[in-house]
C-alpha cells in the first residue's frame, strides 16, 4: 500500500505530461496535413536530383587520382 503513495501521483504526472503534449500538439497544426508526408516520401520528383557521384577514374580538375 505505500507504493500506492508514489505510484499514482506518478501516474497522474505522466497522464497531465501526455495530455499537454497532444494539446501543443493540436496547437501547432501538427495534424494538419496527415497524408502529405506519405505522399511525398514516395513522389518521383526530379525538382531536386541528387549530385552525381565521382569515381576514381572521373577525379575533378587539378586533381590527380591516386594509384
Amino acid at each position: 500500500m505505500n507504493a500506492l503513495i508514489v505510484l499514482v501521483p506518478a501516474a497522474l504526472a505522466l497522464g497531465g505530461l501526455a495530455l499537454g503534449a497532444f494539446l501543443w500538439s493540436l496547437r501547432t497544426s501538427q495534424y494538419e496535413d496527415m497524408e502529405g508526408a506519405g505522399w511525398r516520401a514516395i513522389s518521383d520528383d526530379d525538382d531536386d536530383p541528387v549530385p552525381p557521384v565521382i569515381s576514381v577514374t572521373q577525379a575533378p580538375a587539378g586533381h590527380e587520382p591516386r594509384a
